[in-house]
């Protein structure tokens, strides 16, 4: 397909939520699930939404600022939501909200977010365009511009340290 003829994508056609049960092997001994295991589910979950959007194969290039704002316990239920944010040439940036959930009262409380960087990939492994994204609620244009913002950021700071 020509770079010409990419037809912008939804947010809404590759929005993806993925839930899963903590169990005991996930905690450590006070019964907090380990940070790596919800970055995995993050990890995971954006990955689908990028695959989803890009419509083929795509690698992670980074995860930016997780911050664990509180501790998810054994028993609670995590939700991890995914959607493109923006799309520059190769690269799509993955929102992913984090929410546990006590399941027997039903209580959300929001754990985390972060954004997840990747590049999608031909059959060869390399860089592939992508099909710009299309925000069409106020709320996914907001996301739009700030991750925009950020690679503009991110995009500066190369050039000047030369990487």
């Amino acid at each position: 397909m020509s770079d010409d003829k990419l037809i912008p994508r939804r947010v809404a056609d590759s929005r993806t939520t993925m839930s899963e049960l903590m169990m005991p092997h996930m905690a450590n001994n006070l019964g907090n699930v380990f940070g790596g295991v919800i970055l995995s589910l993050v990890d995971r979950v954006a990955a689908v939404a990028a695959i989803r959007h890009a419509g083929g194969p795509c690698v992670t290039v980074s995860v930016d600022q997780v911050d664990f704002r509180e501790p998810i316990h054994v028993g609670e239920l995590v939700m991890a939501h995914a959607s493109v944010n923006f799309v520059g040439r190769t690269s799509l940036e993955v929102g992913v909200r984090v929410e546990a959930e006590d399941v027997a009262s039903g209580r959300r409380r929001h754990t985390n977010s972060c954004y997840v960087t990747f590049v999608a990939i031909d059959g060869d492994g390399r860089p592939r365009r992508v099909a710009p994204v299309l925000p069409e609620t106020d709320q996914e244009k907001r996301r739009f511009e700030a991750a925009h913002a950020r690679r503009e950021l991110k995009m500066r700071g190369r050039k000047e340290t030369g990487g």
